[in-house]
């Protein structure tokens, strides 16, 4: 059995991933592009080794932070670990839906080494192509250049894209009102925690990858070290792009992936537990 816990940015997919793993018996594989990386610690929001609990847990710390790791990349892993683990239930749980989409579905990958200049194109007609692409790219409509070399990108799904494997998609959701407020204290407590010291070792190491320069938390710090703004417009811009990056998924699951949503109760979250494990064992049976 192939679970899939999505949702936004600071739901709670963490905690249900690890419960559904101990009820289950199965292990956990991260479908979140940032934690891939190591040190990316609280800028990510990455599970800690004691909140595991035993569980084994995959695709995390995997990759240096001055590397590319692709979505091809993850394609190879995911699949490598669930031709490994036929026998085992797995949890994928993550927000990043293209990881899960390449993972579980026929994504491949386009060959074609020509690559376009659209030089007949606006930069208003690039940006559409691009979202069309990924609705979570996050490129600024008047970078041209950046748009261009995105959409030569060798990543191009085909257009008919089906499931290769019979999984269940669980999505965590709250209203906007809550979601905004628990992303805006997630904030404040990774500054707690030491994010602009995380932050400050990457950039006193003069390290600008890719990863670096479009994780949030991490790109905003890089513009406070450059003395570009100061840190309390860093940490507002933090929150608005988390805010911004948890809308663009729900867009993104909702129209890409047959997600059951479910809302979570965070003063009683064994209940929102119950909820999504009896529909679990419900979709079972049906089977």
């Amino acid at each position: 059995m192939i679970i899939c816990v999505v949702g936004p940015t600071g739901v709670g997919k963490t905690k249900l991933s690890v419960l559904l793993a101990k009820k289950y018996n199965g292990i956990i594989v991260n479908a979140d592009a940032m934690q891939i990386y190591k040190g990316m610690d609280i800028g990510t929001a990455k599970i800690k080794e004691e909140e595991k609990e035993g569980v084994p847990h995959y695709l995390f710390d995997i990759a240096s932070v001055t590397t590319n790791f692709t979505v091809y990349d993850y394609q190879k892993e995911a699949r490598a670990i669930i031709e490994k683990n036929k026998d085992k239930n797995i949890i994928f749980v993550g927000g990043t839906g293209l990881y899960l989409k390449a993972a579980l579905y026929n994504y491949v990958f386009n060959k074609d080494n020509d690559n376009k200049d659209y030089e007949d194109l606006s930069n208003e007609e690039l940006y559409k192509l691009a979202r069309e692409k990924d609705i979570n790219m996050n490129i600024h409509v008047n970078n041209r250049k950046r748009l261009v070399r995105f959409l030569n990108k060798k990543d191009t799904k085909i257009e008919e894209c089906y499931p290769l494997y019979d999984a269940v998609y669980i999505g965590l959701t709250t209203d906007r009102e809550t979601l905004y407020n628990r992303i805006n204290k997630r904030v404040d407590i990774m500054f707690q925690e030491g994010l602009e010291k995380e932050a400050r070792s990457f950039y006193d190491l003069h390290i600008n990858s890719k990863a670096l320069s479009t994780a949030i938390g991490y790109k905003e710090l890089f513009k406070y070290f450059d003395g570009e703004i100061t840190i309390d417009e860093a940490k507002e811009l933090i929150k608005k792009n988390s805010r911004h990056y948890a809308k663009r998924q729900y867009t993104w699951f909702n129209n890409q992936m047959d997600v059951n949503w479910f809302n979570v109760d965070f003063e009683n979250f064994s209940k929102t537990i119950l909820e999504v494990e009896k529909f679990i064992d419900s979709n079972n049976q049906d089977k």
